[in-house]
């Protein structure tokens, strides 16, 4: 939701910015327009940098803890990597030892 209205004020900040410049205040407009693109392309950015993504060497092993995701209420399981000392939590059906 957040994100949403992040990308949406970015959006509205370069098209008031990109219209300020072709009506004359070039000065503020350009400013706007590079605030405005900044604030979108950061945005899509942390996205795709910042995604969780396991090691390829990552070894996996259960925990035996379980609990409730408050968001889709399904029942989720922890895997532990001694390595790095991740976690991670996984659907029981997706989890399987040495993953």
């Amino acid at each position: 939701m957040l994100r949403k209205f992040v990308l949406a004020l970015g959006g509205i900040g370069a098209a008031t910015g990109a219209a300020l410049a072709v009506i004359g205040d070039r000065g503020a407009g350009i400013y706007l327009l590079c605030v405005g693109t900044a604030v979108i392309l950061g945005t899509l950015f942390e996205r795709w940098r910042y995604r969780s993504a396991s090691p390829p060497a990552a070894r996996w092993e259960r925990t035996g803890e379980r609990f409730e995701d408050p968001t889709t209420g399904e029942t989720m399981e922890v895997e532990y990597d001694r390595a790095s000392g991740e976690r991670r939590y996984v659907h029981p059906s997706a989890s399987a030892p040495g993953r």
